[in-house]
């Protein structure tokens, strides 16, 4: 069955022009070394031109693999590195292209010569995570790098990340919209004033509903029945401390986003708002999308459009826990509530049939406080000024917060948000604040950090605190806390497999050694760097967390505090600061190797460069050991996933490779390519179409792209000189030392090399001597150009690192 499924492949995908191209370089070489342009030549020849050119025809993506691998182009990818190997055996792959030269070829014949290549050409794939010890990758909206996130790239994103959204939930309004005072008194009066009069409001339906529910004419009506429904609730006494008003601007952008989002309508928390108003994404408390057509009430339509604009109101609000929208298709109304998870809805009402549920909502929209809203209420104000209480060594610290630093831009995930701060009445005593959501069964950030502190580590953000949000004396999580217990297997369109995350969205991870033993539920606070581990932690061969097959998943509220702060390594003041801190990162992550954990997560905004004199923290070090692990360790989490950035992820960990020291020490390479490709100065970035791809391309494309890139010279060096910024021209040379030192042999690393840690710092350190000994030939009176393209290097551009985008 298998042989007659591939046939008929082959049959429906012929070849065609799809060789001609690697014909013709074959007939220009055989003319440079003046021999025949015949199969017959093959011999002569050595093994330029012989790269396999069947992983660029689409076909490839459709037939099986020989192997393990999701298709046969993951196969053709590893081919295509054997081959530029210095060992590898041209004779194994002449069959394949003596008949893809000769003059009348058959694809199946093709074909078949290229699944013999595969099998016989390739060594055994180093070692994948079997399906005990994997930790799937999972791809969200944060993960973006340099991306003008255009719409149609990040909804096929964004339907991924939040996977199932489950509707119809029992006591979905009791749980939100329950703890309003006086709510339900209220509505029921104003509902009561609705329907009296002799022109009553409300009579069999709404008065001045569009009939055919255009969409124009139900945000003019939404907007004027709202402003009537407060106004009758205001006369009978219930006037609320939070006040707001609904917005209706669907053709009018909304600021703050990175690519255009518009709102169709929503509730703002500004009073004077009207439809033509400037209205930012962090005015927006409650949106809202309209449909015209009752059917649009569906997963591809009314709701991504509602998540897309969650995703902007999460972004912008650094204390959101989470946010209430609705829906209303035709007349057909939903609540929804978008968290850390992903998304989940009330049961359907009809607007002009239950109008005293209608009345409800809005009045529970204008009325909630903040709280109910979905902010973060362990976020105090006092004074002006926002802080947060920790109970560290016996005592409670209260951290003044100064700044947001990042804010990740993504509804479901670790959702990480950094803020400076300092402890209260000691302004010079900086700290970083890291909120994130985390699953239960993961290994807590905090203690690695802790250990890792204690270790002596180097170059590595530096342990203060942690601890498990508390929200009214619970542990803050998205299951109990966020969604008051709501059962989602109680759903309208629950089905059970729905509930993990589907396979085509995962890739294997690591096999980790160490786990956690604490159960969810119970609170982790400490602080003391020096502190002994319980005796039991971490040594257990089996723990209560790990995640049944069937287990809904959870996330809980983590707080992480650090002593180090910086800028991303992109924002470095030159090209030599760039460098050195890129070096020293490297002497991190070989240190925090030593001390028994992998990174795994090695990107621009995890590298981090500290140039203030009067900062101490370390000139350059790493952050963020939320993906971290204990090397060697015996099983995988039982989290059901995790995120990276794709962009700088090695080719053998995107092919589903179990992770290597290796592997991040390639992320290294890509991080300074991206840098300088997307950066024309310090923090200056710039969009580069080509590449924006690597954000958005499946996992397997984006190997066979890098490996594209590395797997000659000659094209490697076309890649960078094309696309490099002016800024970055003069470190071409450079990268092309590591693409040999990084790529020894055309392509992905083969063995484990710890001598790669010293062979990278020193290509970087002579790079850095070159740059000394040129400015020093340099006359003292030059001033440094952003687009200077020569090896002298100086400070440019430092008020731009230290903005405000500063980031543990």
């Amino acid at each position: 069955m298998a042989d007659l499924a591939r046939s008929q492949i082959i049959k429906e995908n012929p070849i065609g022009k799809g060789l001609d191209a690697f014909r013709a370089s074959f007939s220009l070489i055989c003319e440079g070394a003046s021999v025949p342009c015949t199969p017959d030549s093959l011999g002569r020849l050595d093994r330029e031109g012989k790269n396999d050119s069947t992983a660029s025809l689409r076909i490839s993506r459709l037939l099986r693999s020989s192997g393990s691998g999701k298709n046969l182009l993951s196969d053709l990818s590893r081919l295509n590195s054997a081959v530029n190997s210095d060992d590898f055996d041209l004779n194994s792959i002449k069959p394949l292209l003596n008949a893809a030269l000769t003059d009348d070829p058959d694809d199946a014949v093709i074909w078949n010569e290229v699944y013999h290549a595969v099998t016989e050409s390739t060594p055994p794939p180093r070692p994948t995570a079997s399906s005990l010890h994997q930790t799937p990758w999972l791809h969200n909206t944060s993960s973006f790098a340099n991306s003008s996130e255009g719409r149609k790239d990040v909804d096929r994103v964004l339907k991924l990340e939040l996977g199932p959204l489950y509707v119809g939930l029992p006591r979905f309004y009791e749980t939100y919209f329950g703890r309003v005072a006086g709510l339900e008194t209220a509505a029921e009066a104003v509902f009561k004033e609705c329907k009296g009069g002799s022109n009553p409001l409300f009579h069999e339906g709404w008065s001045g509903w569009p009939k055919d529910a255009n969409q124009d004419d139900v945000l003019s009506w939404f907007a004027g029945v709202c402003e009537k429904l407060a106004a009758f609730a205001e006369h009978h006494g219930s006037n609320p401390a939070c006040r707001r008003r609904p917005l209706a601007q669907p053709n009018k952008p909304i600021r703050g986003s990175t690519g255009e989002r518009k709102l169709d309508v929503g509730f703002v928390n500004d009073t004077k708002a009207d439809k033509d108003s400037q209205c930012h994404w962090s005015r927006v408390l409650v949106p809202g999308e309209l449909k015209s057509n009752p059917l649009a009430d569906t997963a591809s339509k009314a709701w991504l459009d509602l998540g897309r604009y969650a995703r902007e109101v999460l972004a912008a609000q650094d204390t959101r826990r989470f946010v209430l929208g609705f829906t209303i298709c035709g007349s057909l109304m939903r609540i929804w509530e978008f968290d850390r998870l992903g998304g989940v809805a009330s049961e359907q009402f009809d607007i002009n049939k239950d109008g005293l549920q209608f009345v409800s909502t809005v009045l529970g929209f204008l009325w909630m406080n903040e709280e109910e809203l979905g902010f973060d209420p362990t976020i105090m104000t006092a004074n002006n000024e926002r802080f947060i209480e920790i109970e560290r060594d016996g005592a409670t610290e209260r951290l003044i917060i100064d700044r947001v630093m990042q804010r990740a831009r993504c509804i479901a995930g670790r959702a990480t948000t950094c803020w400076k701060a300092h402890r209260e009445g000691h302004p010079q005593s900086s700290l970083v604040i890291k909120d994130s959501w985390q699953y239960p069964e993961r290994d807590e950030e905090g203690e690695f950090l802790r250990e890792v502190t204690g270790k002596g580590v180097v170059n590595m953000a530096r342990y203060y605190h942690h601890e498990t949000v508390q929200v009214h004396g619970m542990d803050d999580d998205i299951q109990s806390n966020v969604r008051g217990g709501l059962d989602v297997t109680r759903a309208t369109n629950y089905r059970p497999e729905r509930s993990m995350p589907p396979p085509s969205t995962t890739i294997s991870g690591a096999s980790r050694k160490g786990r956690s033993n604490s159960i969810a539920g119970k609170k982790r606070s400490s602080s003391r760097t020096g502190a002994a581990l319980p005796p039991t932690k971490r040594s257990c061969s089996a723990s209560p967390t790990k995640a049944s097959s069937n287990a809904m998943p959870n996330r809980l509220h983590r707080r992480v505090i650090l002593q180090d702060y910086g800028v991303p390594i992109y924002k470095a003041s030159s090209r030599s600061s760039l460098l050195a801190a890129l070096e020293g990162c490297i002497e991190g992550h070989e240190s925090l190797h030593k001390a028994g954990f992998l990174h795994r997560d090695i990107s621009i905004n995890n590298l981090m460069i500290n140039e203030d004199d009067e900062n101490i923290s370390w000139p350059s070090f790493l952050i963020d050991l939320d993906l971290a692990v204990r090397e060697q360790r015996q099983g995988a989490s039982g989290a059901k996933g995790k995120t990276g950035t794709r962009a700088f992820m090695a080719i053998g960990a995107l092919l589903g490779e179990q992770h290597s020291f290796m592997h991040d020490l390639e992320s290294f390479f890509w991080v300074l390519f991206w840098i300088c490709i997307h950066y024309n100065g310090p923090g200056e970035s710039r969009i580069i179409p080509r590449f924006e791809k690597w954000n958005y391309v499946d996992t397997e494309e984006l190997a066979g792209m890098k490996l594209g890139v590395v797997a000659k010279e000659a094209i490697f060096m076309k890649t960078i000189t094309d696309n490099f910024s002016p800024y970055y021209q003069p470190l071409i040379p450079l990268l092309v030392r590591l693409r040999k030192t990084v790529f020894s042999g055309g392509g992905p690393w083969e063995q484990e090399d710890d001598g790669l840690y010293s062979r990278m710092r020193e290509a970087l350190q002579e790079e850095l001597t070159l740059m000394s000994a040129a400015r020093r030939s340099q006359p003292p009176d030059i001033a440094y150009d952003t687009t200077a393209t020569t090896l002298v290097d100086g400070p440019v551009g430092t008020e731009a690192a230290k903005e405000d985008h500063e980031c543990v």
